[in-house]
Parts: C-alpha cells; structure tokens; sequence
C-alpha cells in the first residue's frame, strides 16, 4: 500500500533536506576517509532508510516501487556511498527474503533488516561467475538437517559489514545452468565464513565491497529461502527487476546533481568576456544532459508504476538499468568538460562522480546483459505472436 500523500511528501522533504544539508557537506570527508560516519549511519537508521521497502508489518516503511524512485532520485544528489550503506537492505540483501522467504525467515529477518541491526548482502558474484550467473560453482551440498557450503564470493557489496548473506549456491551439481541453484540466508557468524579486504576501488569510496570465502560452513536447512531447491535463480532474477529500477533511479538523481553543477559553473565562470554559459557549444551540452536526464526519470516512473500495478516490466526494468547507467556517464564527462581544468580537479566534486558512475554500467548487471536481456524478450514476445 502507497503512504497517503502527505505523509510521503513529508518523507521526501526530510531526505531531501537530509541529502543536501548533511550529506553534501561531508562528501570529501568520505570519499577521503573511505568511510561514512557511524553517526551519519544512525541518523539513517533514525530515519527508517534502511527500511524504505520492507513493509510496515515487518516495521519498514513499504513504500510501492514508484515512491522508492522518488526518493532515490533525491539520495542521488550525493555521493552513492551514503546510499550503499543501506541499499542492500532496501534491495537485493531483503528482497529475496520478502519475495520468496518462509513466514518464519520473514518475521526472523525483515525486521532487524528494517531497523538496520544488521546489514544484509546479497552473494551471487564468483571468480568465475559474472553476467554468467547461471555458471557459478559455489556449492551447497545437504548433510541431515543442514547444507555445507564450500566456494568464494567476488565484489560482495557490503561485505565487510554484512550480518546475513543472501547466498546463491549450487545445489543441484548434476543439472547445468541456473535450475541446479538454490538460495540460502547464512549468517555471519557461521564457523567456515571469512570475509577478505575490502576492495580499493576506482570510486565509491566509503562503499565497500569484499570477497566472501565458505568453508564448510553449515547452514540449517530451514534458511533455504522458501525451502525449496533450485529456486534460487528465479528469486534472484526477481530481485534484479526491482534493482535495476532503483539503479536507473540513482543514475537519473546523480545526472540532476551534475546538472545543477553544471548550470551553476557555466553561468559564474568568465571567458572571453561573459559567462560560458552564453556560448552555444557549451549550451549544448547542458541542454543534451537535461534532455537525456528528462528521459531517463520518465522511463523510470514509468516502469515503476507498471511493476506498482502487476505488470511484468523485466524488459522494461532493462531498458532503464541500460539507458539511465549510460546517460549518467555522459551526463558526467560533459560536466568534465564544461568544468575545464576544473574539472579535473579534486577541489571540485565533478572528477569524484565521473569515477562513482563508472561502476553503475557494470554491477546489478552490466551494459551488456541488458542489452541481451531486452532483445531477447523482444524476440521471445515475437515468436510468441
């Protein structure tokens, strides 16, 4: 159920005061630090983020996947670290569980999930198993009342700090691809689970990823979400629609962030005489990154509102993952580029996005998976015409 109006209008203004009036202001400091403030974490706690889309019955907020853009769109005018500290709990790290999970893994791990106790990851990426998902060799073989998982874990979106683990595994080493992998809740704790250094990265700082290594680590049988094997691949395909929403949404708020920048920069900086902004190449690159950005929110709540009513939006999920996480990176070299020398330069927050964005073409699937993804649904539609 959406939140009555007013109440959501109340929620958007307090983030959107809480982004530009907290967060803005310590965005060097993280990115200096690699590291978000402990206290800046319980004020997002405070605040319910990490709890946007669980439901209010497991004490989320459970906002509809249209009020969720919204707010992202406004979390987008930061760095992305701030957002990683909780988008796995709003996303991939609870979805599975809310989508597929058991009343008894619900009720057990929604609620600390929703209060950010603890910080949930979702496991799928393996050494040897990217865009191929379908081939991971995590295995989970069963002994009496419990699996024993044995394999390694690659670029583990908070992984350093996680509590539980979403874990795709192979439960099935006799049937190929997807159909042989189940999906497991581990907890951090369990005797056999080491978690690596957490990964130096091009940017994000402050949003840390990590290896996760099993070791014979036992996992009860009743932390199979929904208790059924070789169901772990559908739920994960499940989750993915709903983040590469949430993913077009950060892309298009960041594009607004390195839009406004922009705008404020060609109309202070002087050259030749004027303002920079009165020249018409560089107008045209502001008036491109608004174009591309205008587009990229419509596409978004566009699809939000049909995964709102039912439809089924995994092309249209797709579409948006593509455009918006290309866009953004366009968005961001213009603003290079109008910035000059500038921006090029640390002292300005232009070169610390150019390298955030980099990464958001990549993970939750990159570029080139949707592309697939879309033409394939497309031809599958056709044929079936």
């Amino acid at each position: 159920m959406p939140l009555d109006p007013e109440t959501f209008d109340q929620l958007l203004d307090t983030v959107r005061r809480f982004v530009r009036e907290r967060l803005v202001p310590l965005e060097s400091e993280v990115a200096e630090n690699d590291a978000v403030p402990p206290q800046v974490i319980d004020e997002m706690r405070e605040m319910g983020l990490f709890g946007l889309s669980i439901p209010e019955e497991f004490g989320g907020i459970g906002l509809n996947m249209s009020e969720e853009a919204r707010v992202v769109l406004e979390l987008g005018w930061t760095s992305p670290a701030f957002r990683s500290v909780f988008g796995t709990n709003v996303g991939i790290g609870s979805q599975g569980i809310m989508i597929d999970g058991s009343d008894e893994q619900k009720s057990t791990w929604l609620p600390r999930l929703a209060s950010g106790e603890i910080i949930a990851s979702f496991a799928l990426t393996e050494p040897e198993a990217g865009s191929d998902a379908g081939s991971l060799k995590t295995s989970a073989r069963r002994d009496g009342d419990d699996y024993v998982l044995n394999g390694t874990k690659r670029f583990i979106t908070n992984a350093p700090h996680a509590g539980i683990f979403t874990v795709m595994a192979r439960t099935d080493p006799d049937t190929p691809g997807a159909r042989g992998v189940s999906a497991f809740i581990v907890e951090r704790e369990s005797p056999g689970l080491s978690v690596g250094k957490h990964d130096k990265k091009m940017g994000q700082q402050g949003a840390h990823t990590a290896d996760v290594i099993f070791e014979d680590v036992r996992v009860p049988a009743t932390h199979l979400i929904g208790g059924v094997e070789g169901q772990g691949f559908k739920t994960a395909m499940k989750v993915l629609d709903r983040g590469r929403l949430h993913m077009g949404a950060i892309s298009v708020g960041i594009a607004e962030r390195l839009i406004d920048e922009s705008v404020r920069y060609a109309s202070e900086r002087q050259q030749f005489g004027k303002p920079i902004g009165e020249f018409q190449l560089v107008q045209a690159m502001l008036a491109d990154s608004r174009t591309e950005a205008y587009a990229g929110q419509s596409m978004v709540m566009d699809a939000a509102r049909r995964f709102d009513s039912g439809e089924n939006i995994a092309t249209e999920a797709a579409c948006c993952k593509y455009y918006c996480t290309e866009m953004v990176g366009r968005v961001a070299d213009r603003a290079v580029q109008i910035f000059g020398g500038a921006g090029y330069i640390a002292e300005y927050p232009i070169e610390r996005f150019y390298r955030d964005v980099r990464l958001l073409r990549i993970y939750e699937g990159t570029s080139q998976i949707q592309q697939i993804v879309i033409a394939r649904n497309m031809l599958r539609e056709a044929a079936a015409n």
